[in-house]
């Protein structure tokens, strides 16, 4: 890839990501978004208590849709391009799954905290918005095999960068809501003052404007963050345990369970997800980053 093509793709996530606010606010004032109710019932990735049955195969080809809950404002895994279209690393996993069922891709914009709760009360089949497996979450869902490894990462200014935890003592760190930084850091870093966004687009606002000292979420997000927002760096590149990113199904739904999963084994054959981070992430990354470090295929570590 020349270094005008990268140039001129990375320019264009730039354009999409200046318009990352706006999107994510239609999004989630649009008839396929989670309420404001349902987030707030919902922690790290929680749900409510409400449940629905999940659509069977046939159902899902039958009705010619299948209904993914993605991100809309986290580029470049999952956001709204310059041509209001969704996009990302998570969007080609996903139109590549509804096109082996025979079927097309409806998109439900989420936040990070319903996750969980878009699944239970069925509003989508499948949750794909770089969702990380926890032991909590494995609880209310059912998580199919990984296609991604990630650990947690901090970004923050050039001017007054955090390279270790230790610094973050009495400061303010920013977060979104629902995510694997907000149950890390209130359970090993108290002394840490969390300030908490629901949307990633608030959160990077909030960095932007000087709201907080540091940001903390997935290393792959705020690398990819970092490269596009001069003035910025992660000091911070491995934080936690790694952890996986897999799709999510209700709980209890084998059926797609055992068809992702084939589904996955499948992809990986035919590298699919590295062809994946050529055209989607790698544009962002360019050589900083071994896509091998990051891209999970055919399900195995």
């Amino acid at each position: 890839m020349t270094a005008s093509i990268i140039n001129k793709t990375i320019k264009s996530i730039v354009a999409a990501s200046a318009a990352l606010i706006m999107a994510a606010s239609v999004a989630a004032c649009g008839p396929n978004a989670a309420t404001p109710s349902e987030e707030n019932n919902a922690s790290n990735g929680g749900a409510t208590t409400s449940k629905a049955t999940a659509r069977s195969l046939d159902e899902i080809k039958k009705s010619g849709v299948l209904k993914v809950a993605v991100f809309s404002d986290k580029a470049p895994f999952g956001y709204i391009d310059k041509d209001g279209k969704n996009a990302g690393y998570d969007i080609v996993f996903a139109e590549r799954l509804a096109k082996d069922l025979g079927v097309k891709v409806k998109y439900t914009s989420v936040d990070p905290a319903a996750r969980v709760d878009v699944l239970t009360s069925n509003k989508v089949d499948i949750t794909l918005a770089n969702f990380t497996v926890t032991d909590e979450r494995k609880e209310k869902v059912d998580f199919a095999k990984p296609y991604m490894k990630v650990a947690l990462g901090v970004v923050s200014p050039e001017n007054a960068e955090i390279t270790d935890v230790s610094q973050l003592k009495g400061k303010t760190l920013i977060i979104a809501k629902g995510t694997t930084a907000e149950s890390y850091f209130e359970k090993n870093e108290p002394d840490v003052k969390l300030q908490k966004y629901d949307q990633y687009a608030d959160a990077y606002n909030a960095l932007l404007d000087g709201r907080g000292d540091a940001f903390s979420t997935d290393n792959t997000e705020v690398l990819a963050w970092a490269k596009i927002n001069k003035g910025f760096k992660v000091g911070i590149t491995k934080l936690g345990d790694e952890d996986t990113i897999a799709p999510a199904v209700q709980k209890g739904n084998k059926e797609l369970l055992n068809w992702i999963n084939d589904e996955i084994v499948k992809l990986g054959k035919e590298n699919f997800f590295h062809k994946d981070y050529e055209e989607t992430l790698k544009p962002v990354y360019g050589s900083d980053v071994n896509p091998d470090d990051i891209v999970v295929e055919g399900g195995k570590l």
